[in-house]
């Protein structure tokens, strides 16, 4: 019975020894626990700026449009963009604690799960050298039964352990494998996090060159603002005509059986808050705002630098900027997502495009980030929902560009599609 008490002893010290350790990595736990609690604190006092900023930059757009709100506009815009990387880089922090955290837990782990797999290596040997004497050598090894009975007895508390054993041994390997499936999310994550925060900071310095561009173009005088701001919606109007007598000459027989059903709600939002600000067809804004009197998509609130998500998968077919060639015209920014299930998808008038022709993009995966680039009364999300055999990319030259080419999205009227009977709201 000497191995038998020597592996008991032999659990005892590796137990000792792991409980040292463990009260070291349960310091440093805890330390990374306070600091992302102290993080959390951080997050929750910016929210509430973030929303004050927003109400602030809707209530100056909603004005009468002057040098003055524009300026405004840029301003607050600059302020709720930069509180916008102060949160981002947060969020980058608050993770990468929770990667060191897990990281410790997970060293811990592995420590115990070998602390213990040399205990029943030990367990096994002692085991197999007891096998090779046969019960009536222990019996004749003991001077009396009560010492056999002793030693049975052992060996069956013994055996027991080593079942206790294995049975701990095989919850910790189940923990280890969900910490170690969570620490490659957060990785993940944070790796997301970083690319937003770089984009975040982009966004930022074009908000700037903006501010620096209009005071040079109206050389900060309320009559050239004015004068320009009557030129650029001449130019509005005559692209969005032009394009328009264009789409209407278009032929194209929309089979029922080839998109969803109206009202089967196949696509998610495209932005985490839902406000629309204007409907799909003909309203009382579309009438005001609009040559054509129509509208053909529907527009969501977001501030500029909001991420924009795809409605569902599919793969990019293009993406664009009418600005280059036609400054304020049209679509701005554009991305165009063919979602394989007989709906295409634009979202317009971003800041900044995050994929490119070509990419693979998931659900809820964030594809670019709201603007108020193009025709924009003032920041926000247009979205167009289009039969997508009725849709594709082109390249035309414009009269109402000054013979410029334009490259963008081009559809038949009947290809529109009232994007709330497909999003799920």
């Amino acid at each position: 019975m000497r191995l038998f008490y020597q592996f008991f002893i032999l659990i005892v010290l590796g137990a000792a020894a792991l409980s040292a350790d463990s009260f070291a990595r349960a310091q440093t736990v805890d330390d990374l626990k306070e600091k992302i609690s102290t993080k959390t604190d951080e997050l929750q006092k910016l929210e509430p700026i973030i929303k004050q900023l927003e109400k602030d930059i809707d209530s100056t757009v909603a004005k009468k449009k002057t040098l003055g709100t524009e300026i405004k506009t840029l301003d607050l815009t600059k302020k709720k963009l930069e509180t916008d990387i102060k949160i981002t880089q947060t969020k980058v922090d608050t993770t990468d604690l929770k990667i060191r955290q897990l990281s410790s837990e997970i060293a811990y782990k592995e420590d115990e799960i070998d602390s213990r797999m040399y205990a029943l290596r030990e367990a096994v040997r002692a085991i197999y050298e007891s096998d090779a004497n046969s019960l009536p050598q222990v019996a004749l090894s003991n001077e009396s039964f009560s010492g056999l009975w002793n030693d049975l007895d052992t060996l069956e508390q013994f055996s027991s352990m080593v079942n206790e054993n294995v049975e701990v041994l095989k919850s910790l390997k189940i923990d280890l494998e969900e910490k170690n499936e969570k620490k490659q999310t957060e990785k993940e994550k944070l790796l997301g996090l970083k690319g937003e925060l770089g984009d975040r900071k982009k966004i930022t310095e074009d908000n700037k060159k903006q501010k620096a561009q209009l005071l040079v173009q109206t050389n900060n005088q309320e009559s050239k603002y004015q004068k320009d701001l009557k030129q650029k919606l001449a130019l509005r109007d005559a692209l969005e005509k032009e394009i328009s007598d264009y789409e209407s000459t278009l032929k194209f027989i929309l089979d029922p059986t080839t998109i969803p059903p109206r009202g089967t709600k196949v696509l998610e939002s495209p932005v985490d808050s839902v406000h629309i600000t204007q409907q799909f067809g003909k309203t009382n804004a579309s009438v005001r705002l609009y040559t054509s009197g129509t509208h053909n998509g529907t527009d969501f609130r977001a501030t500029t630098g909001t991420a924009v998500r795809a409605m569902r998968g599919g793969v990019v077919v293009g993406t664009g900027n009418t600005d280059l060639t036609c400054p304020g015209a049209s679509f701005g920014k554009w991305v165009l997502i063919d979602h394989q299930n007989g709906l295409a998808s634009i979202s317009a008038h971003l800041s900044l495009v995050s994929v490119s022709a070509g990419d693979v993009v998931t659900t809820g995966q964030r594809i670019a980030y709201s603007g108020n680039t193009g025709y924009s009364t003032g920041p926000h999300l247009h979205i167009s929902v289009y039969a997508s055999r009725a849709v594709r990319i082109e390249t035309r030259p414009s009269k109402a560009c000054g013979g410029s080419t334009y490259t963008m999205p081009i559809a038949a009227l009947n290809g529109y599609l009232d994007p709330l009977d497909y999003i799920r709201i």
